[in-house]
């Protein structure tokens, strides 16, 4: 997962953006990737290939016919070794040469050699980007299954204003992990709720709990990576909604309640990791309660309960996963609720468990199957165990 131990090859072309190639490499490098630049002639001439080497630690190479290296045929070397080969920023030139099969530097001889998936990232004048024929150019790319990073728009270095400038280097970074990333989910639509609801009992206070969203939005973020199309129902959280993720924010179990139901029938795999309020205050008033006594009652109501709803009408294919958080009898309490809310799947843990459950960015867990079997999960970043639970629910697929 990621790009720890992945070997980028990343291409620095000549336009005025090629100094935030230097920041993608300390980023990548910091990620975990090796990395390996390549340079044109005309890059260098806006950076210089030490920088470069100073934040990769290799050597940046720009001559093809260079003699001072150990005998290998570096292009033919660096293609069979890169599982990724980026681009960024490609000008109008070199997207020209990619889309035609020239090959007449290090650059273009490299990408012409590699089976690895491909990054291209433009940056130019707008004019040149808007062109019919460097949007056919682009087109060609997308068509060969070329990852395209759309460039921002704003003021570019010429003066002009519009599309053309380098997309952020998350952004870059966003779609070479995708590009490492196996397709799996591709084709299959999956909702996840995530986050805590939050239950009026006045226009200042509310029920809630401890749910940060964390486990939720890995799941859906690790969904989107592999492909899916991904619906996200979250309530109020701090976390920002994943790329590429339709994002639908609700505050109480209500709101969610009607949000995931109106969406269900159109989705192959569901997972209900929200934490959901089961109670909600029976009268929501409209303005402050003051205080009076020194003891209040607080009569409560049930919330309707999602994953049952979810699990009454679930069709035939739909793949339904929900959570359960436990502070004591938590294989019993699962096993029950799994059955009871017929769930295909059911993710268990317990707030004991040192670093697991609320607020944590790591997770230990328990699965456990409709047809009985259960599978332990140990303490884990929580990016991996959503990597573990997708991939049990293709499992059952």
């Amino acid at each position: 997962m990621g790009l720890t131990g992945k070997t980028v090859v990343l291409c620095v072309t000549g336009g005025i953006a090629a100094y935030k190639a230097a920041d993608l490499t300390s980023k990548l490098r910091g990620a975990g990737a090796e990395v390996r630049v390549l340079m044109t002639a005309s890059a260098t001439e806006f950076i210089t290939p030490v920088t470069f080497e100073t934040l990769s630690g290799f050597r940046a190479i720009v001559d093809t016919f260079d003699r001072d290296f150990a005998w290998e045929v570096e292009h033919i070397s660096l293609a069979k070794a890169a599982d990724v080969f980026v681009i960024a920023p490609a000008t109008a030139n070199v997207i020209a040469k990619a889309a035609h099969g020239i090959a007449d530097d290090m650059v273009t001889t490299t990408l012409l050699a590699t089976g690895a998936p491909v990054v291209v990232a433009p940056a130019m004048n707008t004019g040149m980007y808007d062109n019919p024929v460097t949007q056919q150019n682009l087109a060609t790319l997308r068509a060969r299954g070329v990852l395209l990073v759309e460039p921002a728009a704003g003021r570019l270095a010429c003066g002009d204003t519009g599309r053309g400038k380098l997309a952020d280097t998350a952004e870059i970074m966003h779609v070479i992990e995708r590009a490492l990333t196996r397709q799996d989910l591709a084709g299959r639509r999956v909702l996840v709720t995530a986050g805590p609801t939050q239950e009026a009992l006045d226009p200042v206070r509310f029920l809630s709990n401890h749910s940060s969203g964390k486990m939720g939005y890995a799941v859906a973020a690790r969904a989107a990576l592999r492909g899916a199309e991904v619906t996200l129902v979250s309530g109020p959280t701090a976390l920002s909604a994943p790329r590429d993720v339709a994002f639908v924010p609700v505050a109480s179990a209500r709101d969610m309640y009607d949000a995931v139901l109106s969406r269900a029938d159109a989705q192959d795999i569901i997972v209900k990791a929200a934490a959901v309020g089961d109670y909600r205050p029976a009268e929501e008033h409209s303005e402050k309660i003051k205080k009076a006594a020194d003891d209040m009652t607080l009569p409560l109501t049930r919330n309707p309960d999602i994953l049952a709803a979810l699990g009454g009408r679930k069709k035939p294919g739909q793949l339904l996963c929900g959570f359960a958080m436990e502070t004591r009898d938590l294989i019993q309490n699962a096993q029950d609720k799994l059955r009871r809310k017929n769930c295909d799947m059911l993710v268990a843990n317990s707030l004991r468990d040192a670093g697991a459950g609320f607020q944590h960015d790591t997770n230990a867990a328990t699965l456990l199957f409709a047809d009985g079997s259960r599978e332990t999960a140990p303490l884990m970043r929580k990016e991996e165990l959503a990597d573990l639970i997708l991939d049990r629910l293709l499992e059952l697929a």
